[in-house]
């Protein structure tokens, strides 16, 4: 039985060997050395040099004086990383129906004079709930709101939002988009 067992915990401790530690040594030595930023989490930071978040997760912003990002539906706070999870409510489910309600009522009590649809980016989590992404139009729906808390002229604030509007990846996939944080972050660098 030595004999039959013997080769087997070798194989064991040879993979274990090959793909415990130096597999994962020689990934984390490749992105390091081909991709550090994202390697290290894509981290964003102020003008002070402070790590403030990275550019992959949602951050919650409720100020009316900056630009607020889609709803997280992670627990037990937004845009828990460690967390990560939609909703999980269908169409047809009451709560869902209420939540998109409340988070519009808030949209429109935040700018009461702002007549046009919401975008629906800015009442529907995404699938993750750490979208850090909102669209083009989402960050145009906030603009008077974030001007007139900042007493900035909206013209500005356009300039500023398609300063931070990310084309399609590669022309091709996905849509345009603005990284809240990024964008925030030049807010309040500009202004």
């Amino acid at each position: 039985m030595i004999k039959h067992l013997q080769p087997a915990v070798i194989l064991f401790v040879i993979f274990t060997v090959l793909t415990g530690v130096v597999y994962p040594a020689i990934v984390t030595g490749l992105a390091q050395l081909l991709f550090p930023h994202q390697a290290n989490g894509s981290l964003m930071t102020d003008s002070n040099g402070k790590i403030i978040g990275s550019n992959l997760i949602g951050q919650p912003f409720s100020d009316p004086g900056h630009f607020w990002g889609r709803p997280s539906a992670t627990g037990p706070f937004p845009y828990n990383a460690g967390a990560s999870s939609g909703s999980n409510l269908g169409p047809t489910n009451p709560a869902l129906a209420d939540a998109v309600k409340a988070r519009i009522e808030a949209l429109k009590a935040a700018d009461p004079n702002h007549k046009a649809p919401v975008p629906v980016d800015l009442v529907m989590a995404s699938g993750s709930g750490l979208d850090p992404h909102i669209s083009p139009a989402a960050a145009e729906y906030q603009i008077n709101r974030v001007a007139k808390a900042r007493h900035i002229a909206p013209e500005k604030l356009r300039a500023l939002v398609e300063a931070n509007t990310e084309a399609r990846q590669w022309g091709m996939f996905g849509e345009p988009r603005v990284n809240v944080l990024a964008l925030n972050l030049a807010l309040d660098a500009n202004h």
